[in-house]
């Protein structure tokens, strides 16, 4: 079963990824390395590698590859850069994180979940990668600055705490827009200690919610 996964991983990145435009090398490596089907409920494993998102604990979501690695893509990363993530999830956007930056650190709102990818990411030895249960508009102020900030929820409007804790030259993606409908990639760049903003594709996340966020 194992070999049948990485077959299944092996063509998700052709026909999914490298079809739709994702080219950067790393973030191509790194989807064909990190075992999606570890990150899904044992009903799903088969659906691991569909190209579309699958239900998780709390009403949450795993994101379709596709938008994993479009949002990753868009951050530049290197294998020097800490990277903060708002919504862990299932914890496999941060395993992909992981396999490209140097230090990871994801925040999730509900404990559950935030056990869950703790325990995966142990057992697959991702130790660059540490876990946080709080609210995640307000950020991860004691690693900060980020190099990349990618935000796997919708927001009202771009936190105010998230810009703070961007380093110079980073960038932060996010969505931003209604509720429960469609809402708009952000991506937010940090220039001589500016911010500029550029919206890019229309998504649909679950919301994010918080003090800076959705209540």
């Amino acid at each position: 079963m194992t070999e049948d996964f990485r077959e299944l991983r092996e063509k998700m990145v052709k026909t999914q990824l490298i079809r739709r435009g994702i080219e950067a090398e790393q973030v191509i490596k790194a989807f064909k390395k990190v075992p999606r089907e570890k990150f899904v409920d044992s009903r799903y494993q088969n659906s691991a590698y569909n190209d579309s998102p699958l239900p998780i604990d709390k009403d949450q979501t795993i994101s379709q590859p596709y938008i994993v690695a479009y949002m990753i893509e868009k951050l530049a990363l290197d294998e020097n850069s800490r990277v903060l993530e708002i919504g862990t999830g299932s914890g496999y956007a941060a395993a992909v994180l992981a396999e490209i930056a140097a230090e990871v650190y994801t925040i999730e709102r509900f404990e559950v979940l935030a056990e869950k990818a703790s325990k995966r990411f142990n057992s697959l030895g991702y130790d660059n990668v540490k876990v946080k249960v709080g609210d995640g508009t307000l950020g991860w102020e004691e690693h900060a600055p980020y190099d990349g900030i990618v935000v796997s929820a919708a927001a009202p409007h771009v936190p105010q705490k998230l810009k703070e804790q961007l380093a110079e030259n980073g960038k932060m993606i996010i969505p931003v827009g209604e509720k429960r409908g469609v809402q708009q990639l952000k991506i937010i760049s940090k220039k001589n200690g500016k911010l500029s903003e550029e919206s890019l594709d229309y998504v649909r996340f679950v919301p994010l919610t918080g003090e800076n966020g959705w209540s």
